[in-house]
């Protein structure tokens, strides 16, 4: 039994998340966590709010309740639609919590230590509208790389150039638009990367089966220009952790935080310890996941993300961990995603465009939300959602492909047999034709979710749903019936095993209705089909069953445009 540690890229507290947020990151990480736990392997699916910085401020600002009071309740509200979705997490925590705090601290003060953190004073930018420094990313303007005219100042969004807010052109506070600034000095730790710069090199090298995207974006920003830069993982505000370095004051930064960009990585790390210290376990517990000398070195840590967080956890967090000379547990596979865009247009939470995770629930249950950002994830591009494509989608794979071949098979069964599964007849050569092109397929189906590759495993797992009606349609068991009804039987046999083998091979993309197969078959047996021949008998002669309600409904042409015209615009 293999160990497997998965962390998807912790969501901002500020607001409930989009479509585009939910597949670059926690949604394959379910994929991914569910597929190993139905294979047997122990896994560890961890996440949590990120909850420092100015966007919690300025969410809490703008909602009148204090900062934390905030955060607490938005917490609660992110967990509750990350259930809603079927999102799979051993725990699911806060990067506020005492024990991030305190690792944060912790790490702090070892690269401290091991010469890592310099003090700077340097120049920030001082809004006298908004009576604030203002962080870099709530500094916008033109980006001098590539022109992109909303850049922020940490960070181009459309070329992904690391800036400073002093780089950008014609720059305005993103709170007020006001263009009174003023360059102010003030002080601030900096993390030493550059002198980590060949050993990080060294490390990405290593990792020879990452996605390219993965590799490229992390080698852009070692080598590009100036190449890698030292980063400030401190600032001006009042919501976050405290510089300190473990629980010793730091001279000279005091009333000071640590960058989100700091604790927030950390958070993994720390919300390990969370689930512990929740459910009384000892330190060993989360230790055993996190530290190489506590049995952690025979852990595979995979971690998914869009690609806008990639440099820093292939290179600023990795160099917290590398820095603090612990024998912390390093990330094995990195797999980022492109972006997903929106019907023209790009999902943007500032913006309020697209559709958000609570409003996908409202329309549909999430097994059809699952399926279709699955089946086209944004892996070697960026992927665009459409209403006509998600109804095209969701009524030829959900409804004309699985949920029929559901519904057929038990209808018949019930109107020629009983609700049991018949006795009598022999598997013939068409039979066994269906059991050999099933175990090529399962096979094939495995590697690509070992391999996380997404839209190849929801590829052929659509082929093996399509094998089964391609199956029942030649039988025709309605026909047989007339002439052999014990041939008839054992055709409703394998159909009737079929739905179970299904339900096992779906639950990672649609978990909820893998469930209501699966109770439908009246079995707890999810075992993984190792040998597809006796997964096909599973269900002997007279086991009971009864026939499901529809699977999946069809959405009509008047919903679809119902939604297109409702979500055209921007949400408040």
């Amino acid at each position: 039994m293999a160990r497997i540690l998965i962390t998807s890229a912790i969501p901002y507290i500020n607001g409930i998340k989009h479509l585009g947020n939910l597949i670059g990151s926690q949604l394959p990480a379910d994929l991914y966590a569910r597929y190993q736990r139905g294979r047997g392997n122990e896994v560890m699916f961890l996440c949590a709010t990120d909850e420092h910085g100015t966007p919690a401020e300025l969410a809490a600002a703008k909602a009148g309740k204090p900062v934390a009071e905030y955060c607490t309740e938005m917490h609660g509200v992110q967990a509750d639609i990350a259930k809603r979705f079927g999102l799979s997490f051993d725990h699911f925590g806060r990067s506020s919590s005492d024990q991030n705090k305190a690792l944060t601290q912790h790490f702090a003060g070892r690269l401290d230590e091991a010469d890592l953190i310099r003090e700077v004073s340097e120049k920030q930018v001082y809004s006298h509208a908004d009576g604030r420094f203002l962080p870099d990313r709530y500094i916008e303007g033109t980006c001098p790389n590539c022109g992109y005219d909303r850049a922020r100042g940490d960070q181009c969004e459309n070329c992904t150039k690391q800036l400073d807010p002093t780089d950008l052109i014609e720059p305005r506070s993103a709170i007020s638009g006001s263009t009174d600034l003023e360059v102010r000095e003030t002080k601030h730790l900096y993390l030493r990367q550059s002198s980590m710069k060949d050993q990080l090199d060294a490390w990405i090298d290593s990792k020879t089966d990452w996605p390219i995207l993965t590799t490229s974006i992390a080698k852009k920003w070692l080598h590009d220009g100036d190449g890698l830069q030292d980063r400030g993982i401190t600032r001006d505000l009042d919501w976050g952790v405290p510089v300190k370095k473990g629980d010793q004051d730091w001279p000279g930064m005091e009333g000071k935080v640590f960058y989100v960009w700091f604790d927030a990585p950390i958070e993994y790390i720390a919300c390990a310890k969370e689930w512990a210290d929740a459910s009384g376990k000892p330190d060993t517990e989360w230790e055993r996941w996190w530290r190489t000398d506590k049995g952690a070195e025979d852990v595979r840590y995979v971690q998914f993300m869009g690609k806008d967080n990639v440099p820093f956890h292939t290179l600023s967090f990795p160099a917290t961990i590398l820095g603090s000379g612990e024998p912390w547990k390093m990330v094995d596979h990195l797999k980022s995603f492109n972006y997903l865009n929106y019907d023209g247009g790009q999902f943007s939470t500032s913006q309020g465009r697209g559709v958000f995770m609570d409003q996908a629930l409202d329309i549909l249950p999430a097994d059809y939300w699952r399926w279709w950002l699955l089946s086209h994830a944004p892996e070697s591009s960026d992927s665009e959602f459409t209403w006509e494509n998600f109804q095209q989608s969701v009524n030829k794979d959900l409804a004309d492909v699985l949920g029929n071949f559901v519904s057929r098979i038990t209808k018949f069964c019930r109107s020629k047999f009983s609700e049991a599964v018949p006795q009598g007849g022999t598997y013939g050569e068409r039979e066994q034709a269906l059991i050999d092109e099933l175990t090529k397929r399962v096979r094939a189906y495995e590697g690509h979710m070992e391999a996380m590759e997404v839209r190849k495993s929801a590829q052929e797992l659509r082929a093996i749903w399509v094998a089964g009606n391609e199956y029942l349609q030649a039988a025709a068991p309605w026909s047989v019936f007339k002439e052999d009804p014990e041939q008839a039987a054992a055709q409703v046999r394998l159909g009737l095993n079929l739905i179970r083998l299904y339900a096992v091979l779906s639950a990672p993309f649609i978990p909820e209705t893998s469930a209501r197969m699966l109770s439908a078959m009246n079995t707890l047996d999810t075992s993984w089909p190792e040998d597809v021949a006796a997964a096909l008998d599973a269900l002997p002669s007279g086991h009971e069953f009864s026939v499901p309600e529809v699977l999946f409904a069809k959405i009509t042409d008047d919903q679809r445009e119902d939604w297109q015209t409702r979500f055209a615009g921007t949400r408040d």
